[in-house]
């Protein structure tokens, strides 16, 4: 009985991970359908953040914590759940290494 319990268990396992290439394959991407970030959000006020930077050379775009790519918005860190414009600015910017 423990053998079939265990060798139902690693079947499991093993059909779980058939699963992972296919996510890939298919360009999952969890944050997609993220609501964009408003000025009005109290984080967002609490950082000065503005859809439209005002600070020469300075975008959401060319941020470190910016995840977006080269997508017109995307994930930041910093606002969780929620995609920033990505020529929005705010205090947490960051230089890209």
């Amino acid at each position: 009985m423990k053998n079939q319990t265990h060798d139902k268990s690693r079947r499991a396992i093993l059909k779980g991970l058939v699963s992972i290439p296919v996510l890939a394959i298919a360009g999952y991407q969890p944050t997609s359908y993220a609501a964009m970030l408003s000025a009005d959000d109290p984080t967002a006020k609490a950082l000065s953040y503005t859809e439209k930077s005002t600070t020469e050379g300075q975008t959401c775009a060319n941020c470190s914590l910016y995840q977006g790519g080269t997508a017109a918005a995307g994930p930041c860190p910093i606002f969780p759940d929620k995609d920033v414009a990505a020529p929005g600015w705010c205090k947490s910017w960051a230089a890209k290494a």
